[in-house]
């Protein structure tokens, strides 16, 4: 990984600041020790852990396109075009987790059912992404709402979004099934009204403090906003690239009390071999000022068939964000080395960037700065409400030295530049029957120079949460 001359001196000017600070900050060292708690010694039994909850979010999105971009929709057999489109859906989940059998071999449960209702079905409102207009994608449709061939949306549907079964030993876990599962490169997206999951196996192992160990394979991912399984695909790449499996292993390790450190490799069968590593550290004391130092890098080759052509990429993101008192500010910088995008998989999150916002500043040779302001409304007496706003300018796109493959089209992209801003609100309900509630609203602008992907947009989001328990 090649640090830029900008990212070392940030680093540098970073790293005086927390000297300043450093002593009110435990930077103590944590051996590794065996586990002596088993977490399967403590198992209820299947009936007697068992529990039954839910959520249900209202969402709704309203997009408008900048500078000639426009979406499509059919209407009486023709196409016609619009700069808007608004999707507005209700996704609800309830979910049956079971307890775990008692005895050395411990075994449980989890299903869940995910609905959805579409509140927005007009079908001009619902258009779908024209393949002509800048900032979207040929033939991707309606990502955010279910719609039939045709465009007209699917009043309410329903799925099994989680189903698994568990058997654990000790402080280790196995999982089988459809589940939710988490790392930097297979991570379930929840930022539509129902989150992605994904099918296979799973294992666990926390039986050393401060290591703890994951291992995983999949086959097949349930998408946010369709009630099939798919095999996964890249992000950015050719739809039409698929893998059979998704193999991925990582260690997450934490050998300070201030610094948490995990490392990743992740095999999309005949896709590509990527790796992570990533470190947080903490220093200072927020009550006068504390800094958090945030590195993510990722390394991304082919494999196998190469269906997404050669690719050869390293990316990485250095954030640093200080905190005094109620108040957060947040610099951080990132930079793409790669002829092709710095791609994730699809219906996933995996992408644990720190200039990942509405765009994903991801371009080929790609270099990014953002500046974030961050106020906890609790140090004023009003606990539950915060807000946020951020400015992000990416320079520097090049694809001309791309030599063809899975993501055709960025040869265009010379000297290509964007930036985008953003400002929100999000209030969580401290007490009484909807405890735990949240409202979130979020207003996002993004401009593009002409062959920068993501487009001229303007979005608005309003979306609340609230989380309920029945058993």
């Amino acid at each position: 990984m090649k640090l830029s001359s900008t990212a070392i001196l940030a680093l540098a000017i970073s790293s005086i600041t927390a000297t300043a600070y450093a002593e009110t900050q435990s930077q103590a060292f944590t051996p590794v020790t065996v586990n002596e708690k088993s977490a399967q010694a403590e198992a209820t039994g299947f009936l007697e852990g068992q529990s039954i909850s839910g959520s249900t979010r209202n969402w709704y999105a309203n997009e408008q396109l900048k500078r000639g971009g426009k979406f499509a929709y059919r209407k009486d057999g023709q196409s016609n075009e619009t700069d808007r489109r608004i999707n507005w859906v209700q996704g609800t989940i309830i979910k049956y987790n079971s307890g775990f059998t008692e005895g050395t071999v411990g075994f449980s449960t989890e299903v869940a059912a995910y609905n959805a209702i579409a509140l927005e079905r007009d079908r001009e409102n619902l258009a779908a992404n024209n393949g002509g207009a800048p900032g979207t994608r040929p033939g991707a449709g309606n990502n955010r709402t279910l719609t039939r061939e045709g465009g007209d949306a699917v009043g309410q549907w329903s799925k099994l979004g989680l189903a698994n079964v568990k058997a654990r030993v000790s402080n280790t876990t196995l999982t089988a099934g459809r589940m939710n599962f988490s790392s930097p490169q297979v991570d379930v997206i929840g930022n539509r009204p129902l989150p992605s999951s994904f099918e296979g196996i799973a294992i666990h192992s926390e039986e050393l403090n401060n290591l703890a160990f994951d291992v995983a394979t999949f086959d097949r991912v349930s998408p946010r906003t369709e009630e099939s399984l798919s095999k996964f695909r890249s992000e950015y790449g050719d739809i039409n690239a698929e893998a059979d499996h998704v193999n991925t292993a990582g260690i997450s390790y934490q050998p300070f009390a201030s610094l948490t450190t995990s490392l990743w490799g992740t095999q999309a069968e005949d896709l590509w071999n990527q790796y992570y590593f990533g470190a947080t550290h903490v220093l200072g004391d927020s009550s006068v000022l504390s800094l958090t130092t945030g590195l993510n890098y990722y390394k991304t080759v082919d494999e196998g068939k190469k269906l997404l052509g050669d690719i050869d990429n390293d990316t990485y993101s250095l954030s640093f964000g200080l905190t005094h008192q109620a108040h957060t500010v947040t610099f951080s910088y990132q930079e793409v080395n790669g002829n092709e995008y710095f791609d994730y998989l699809h219906e996933t999150n995996g992408i644990y960037l720190a200039n990942s916002l509405l765009s994903d500043f991801n371009g080929p040779n790609e270099k990014s700065f953002q500046v974030s302001y961050g106020i906890n409304m609790a140090e004023y007496g009003v606990p539950g409400l915060k807000f946020n706003i951020y400015q992000a300018r990416g320079w520097g796109i090049d694809g001309t030295h791309y030599k063809g493959g899975g993501y055709d089209g960025v040869q265009a992209m010379d000297g290509e530049h964007h930036y985008e801003y953003g400002v929100g609100a999000t209030y969580a309900v401290q007490s009484g029957p909807l405890k735990a509630s949240t409202i979130r609203g979020t207003y996002t602008a993004h401009r593009a120079s002409e062959n920068q992907a993501d487009g001229s947009i303007n979005e608005f989001r309003l979306v609340t949460t609230i989380p309920f328990n029945i058993l």
